[in-house]
């Protein structure tokens, strides 16, 4: 799994994605959705992993209504399934074709609860459906992504600003992020990119689920400590992932997209 060649050298901006495969696991909604829409508005052609059938469906129709003019709907693919799933994983990239990038975002939040009111079971399901999912996505992608492509992955800043009852989902996103650190180095030698993005609060339909945040006016007022004042957009926290695919010269790394939230 090794290149006699360097990286591909290409314009690190968004438009240079134009022509290329991104494959989104959680694909169907939140930050995935919007990377579907930015990536297509780009000419990327885009493959949706998502286990709600509907819910998949109703976002393939979105993406597709952000297609530059004269394109063609076979430049979006929805598949259902369990991103987390080898034999889905398998299939996604088979119906795909030639891949340049994977964007995971998939995973809930699992495991809440103090260390001693969680069961054994709640710990290991905890781990299988976010550090499972992301080895999962990293053997698919490691010998089917084409050179220079990458493998984008998610995390959030209560890795580094822990709250109390959060220990077995925080400790799995930063396994995610050393991960990162770790399959950056092992896939250098195939030319391929592995970084990831620490992600604050971003307005998607995972927080507005969460007590308390299911309204505008809510929504504004947990923004309002912020040192930028408000909560982030899907679309923000989405074009991260595009930067991470266009730039070449970019692995190894977790960069955060919180508004500022970690300085204060």
């Amino acid at each position: 799994m090794s290149s006699t060649l360097p990286v591909p050298v290409r314009p690190p901006l968004p438009h240079a994605l134009s022509g290329t495969t991104a494959v989104l696991i959680g694909g169907s909604s939140g930050i995935g959705l919007a990377a579907g829409v930015l990536l297509r508005s780009v000419g990327a052609r885009v493959v949706l992993v998502g286990r709600d059938r509907d819910r998949l469906q109703a976002a393939v129709s979105q993406v597709r209504r952000a297609s530059p003019a004269g394109d063609t709907d076979d430049a979006v693919l929805g598949v259902p399934g369990d991103g987390g799933d080898e034999r889905t994983l398998a299939e996604v990239f088979d119906r795909a074709g030639q891949v340049d990038h994977v964007f995971v975002t998939a995973g809930g939040l699992s495991g809440v609860g103090p260390v001693t009111g969680l069961s054994a079971g709640d710990i290991r399901a905890t781990f299988d459906s976010r550090l499972g999912a992301a080895f999962a996505a990293a053997r698919a992608a490691a010998t089917r992504l084409s050179p220079g492509g990458s493998l984008t992955f998610s995390s959030g800043i209560l890795v580094v600003r822990p709250l109390p009852g959060m220990s077995a989902p925080l400790s799995v996103a930063g396994a995610v992020e050393t991960l990162t650190k770790a399959l950056a180095v092992e896939l250098a030698p195939a030319r391929l990119r592995v970084n990831a993005v620490r992600f604050g609060q971003i307005d998607t339909p995972l927080l507005r689920s969460r007590s308390g945040l299911d309204s505008d006016d809510a929504i504004a007022a947990a923004g309002s400590t912020v040192p930028l004042g408000r909560i982030g957009t899907a679309e923000e926290a989405a074009a991260s992932a595009l930067f991470l695919m266009a730039n070449n010269y970019i692995t190894g790394q977790v960069i955060t997209v919180d508004g500022g939230a970690t300085l204060t």
